[in-house]
């Protein structure tokens, strides 16, 4: 699959909407963006890239040629988009623990939806109404969304500290030099590639897991 490029994660949620409770929808977005504050919980997830929820109306889909016929659908469609570090596991779980209730408004009203806990129906929700990322492009796959956050740091600090120290003398120099490391030092690291090399190498090492468990348990019998 290639929903994964380096440490980051692709995901595509595309879900059937009730055209009549559509405008609902809209409406919560609209206060959801109004009130960032209802999010707060998914906003200070460290994991994400970057989260979309967007509604597309069943005739408002792109048509790349005239040729192209049209499509004849009963539901509007929901699509919610993601970039995540972390395995999909994680990313779905920490959206549930952060924001149930908003997770719950914010998909409320789409077809078959179980509710964001118990975790295990909102799982096979996500995943019958996921569509794989058949391409996905990651400029930078080493870095997780810590590392960018800390290189932004770096670079602010790196252009203050030189316009600060243009015409300071030696002493006043490594002074504010050595006040930039410390300021600086949980920023400063190395950036390692993820132990999740694919979405096949995840599944295979969850298979391994579980016969090891198995046979434990048929060990200890």
């Amino acid at each position: 699959m290639s929903n994964i490029a380096g440490k980051a994660y692709a995901m595509n949620v595309i879900s059937p909407l009730r055209p009549y409770l559509t405008w609902v929808n809209k409406l919560i977005f609209w206060y959801a963006a109004k009130k960032p504050s209802n999010l707060t919980g998914l906003i200070t997830l460290s994991l994400i890239h970057y989260a979309r929820w967007v509604i597309i109306d069943r005739d408002k889909f792109p048509h790349l040629d005239p040729k192209q016929p049209k499509e004849d659908l009963s539901y509007n469609y929901m699509l919610f988009f993601s970039n995540f570090n972390g395995s999909w596991d994680q990313y779905v779980d920490s959206f549930t623990f952060a924001i149930p209730g908003g997770l719950d408004l914010l998909w409320k009203w789409t077809v078959r939806y179980p509710k964001s806990v118990a975790l295990t129906p909102f799982h096979n929700y996500i995943q019958y109404n996921q569509i794989e990322t058949i391409h996905y492009y990651n400029a930078y796959p080493l870095a997780a969304s810590n590392d960018v956050k800390s290189a932004k740091s770096v670079k602010s600090a790196l252009i203050k500290f030189q316009q600060d120290t243009q015409n300071a003398s030696d002493d006043d120099f490594m002074k504010s030099y050595n006040a930039l490391l410390r300021g600086l030092q949980h920023d400063l690291g190395d950036m390692h590639p993820t132990p999740i090399v694919s979405m096949s190498a995840y599944q295979v090492q969850k298979r391994q897991k579980w016969h090891e468990k198995n046979d434990l348990q048929l060990g200890g019998k």
